[in-house]
């Protein structure tokens, strides 16, 4: 699989013309995995010197909000730098030029963006009912399974079973499990198709991993938000729905949220917090009554519930704790941060009352006219994210 890859890119760079087998925008790991190994078998089994690219398709920037997509590539030893995705390849310049054969699967239907596109699309293999006023008219091919990755599987097997390699078939394997939630006959989703085909990857390759192996892994890393950014956990499960001109977006973060009671429940220092509306129903701000009590004597509040938290998930001793950052690297970050908001404020200083009078006499306006700068909590959230990774990032090179 890797050398096809690495052929795939140097053939890019050539001007031919090129079969593009094109996953969904999701770019979820069924249609990840159906594009990469659909074209790995068109490209083994072709004679004609033909070239067949799989194409993710979103940009580059967007896996790492594919969690489970990076741990699995990660898992299959196959390195990122050889995938080709949306922003990488001009599909509309290659159909202008006559040189695009477009294989759409796990989808059947283009996007309005890529309406133009439909002529170059040759053949579809998908999972899910057809569209039948919006189907490309070409071959269809489309059968209700639990994974698209089970119809590509059936074809390398039926048609060229000597060209699977363990790599392949542990991405069809793995993807298989997790669509199928685990072949679980309570949930009713795998198929009898999909059972037969992970049954005939295992025979074939009986050191793949274990169903309930590949399938905790893959289920945990799909919802691990360690590392992203808050745009990012934010855009990570995003849909979203137009209407007239209007975008609506929804999404989803899979963590808890939890301090918020422990402040309205402190009584040392009392904070005497008071509800402050807010258009975010999942984002809570308070007036505080209590102006005595600074940053400073806050953070010790936050910092032992924080702790009483990491205790409640019982992590083993000597195992790396939440999102890889120690309890004593969250209190001495909390204590840094704290601090590092407003410069020049010493861990022994309290808040000073008013903005300190500007020192430069030469300047027509004071920087601090318009009051003290605003910070919200998701910039408040993203200062200390940024601290707990360039912490992590210096101890791990000091290690090395």
């Amino acid at each position: 699989m890797e050398d096809y890859l690495q052929g795939c890119r140097v053939a890019l760079q050539e001007s031919r013309p090129i079969h593009v087998v094109l996953g969904n925008e999701a770019c979820d790991l069924d249609s990840m995995v159906s594009a990469l190994a659909l074209a790995f078998y068109l490209a083994k089994t072709t004679e004609a010197e033909e070239v067949f690219v799989p194409v993710l398709n979103i940009k580059r920037s967007e896996l790492p909000l594919r969690g489970d997509n990076v741990f699995f590539l990660q898992k299959t030893h196959i390195p990122e730098s050889l995938l080709i995705f949306r922003d990488e390849i001009d599909l509309h310049a290659l159909q202008q030029a006559g040189q695009l054969t477009l294989i759409l699967v796990d989808h059947h239907v283009l996007p309005k963006s890529d309406a133009a596109l439909e002529e170059a699309v040759a053949e579809v293999l998908d999972h899910r009912p057809i569209d039948q006023k919006h189907c490309p008219p070409c071959h269809v091919s489309v059968e209700l399974v639990g994974s698209c990755a089970t119809l590509v599987a059936e074809r390398i097997l039926q048609g060229a079973p000597e060209i699977l390699d363990w790599q392949t078939a542990a991405l069809l394997h793995g993807t298989i499990i997790l669509d199928c939630v685990n072949m679980d006959p309570k949930i009713g989703k795998a198929t009898l198709k999909d059972n037969q085909y992970v049954e005939n990857l295992e025979a074939l390759f009986p050191n793949l991993p274990k169903r309930n192996d590949i399938f905790d892994s893959l289920q945990k890393a799909k919802f691990d938000v360690s590392g992203l950014t808050t745009e990012q956990m934010l855009r990570k499960d995003q849909k979203t729905v137009s209407r007239q001109g209007t975008k609506v977006a929804i999404s989803a973060i899979y963590m808890d949220l939890e301090v918020c009671g422990v402040l309205e429940r402190s009584h040392s220092p009392s904070l005497k917090l008071t509800p402050a509306p807010s258009i975010h129903p999942n984002l809570q701000a308070y007036l505080q009554g209590n102006t005595q009590v600074s940053r400073k004597k806050l953070l010790p509040l936050l910092q032992e519930a924080l702790s009483a938290y990491f205790d409640s998930t019982n992590i083993p001793s000597g195992q790396p704790e939440t999102e890889g950052v120690s309890r004593e690297q969250v209190d001495k970050e909390l204590d840094r941060a704290g601090n590092s908001l407003i410069p020049g404020l010493s861990q022994d200083e309290e808040e000073p009352p008013l903005p300190p009078t500007p020192m430069n006499s030469l300047v027509d306006e004071c920087p601090l006219d318009q009051g003290l700068p605003k910070f919200s909590a998701e910039v408040i959230f993203e200062k200390c994210s940024q601290i707990s990774l360039s912490e992590s990032t210096t101890a791990s090179r000091s290690k090395k």
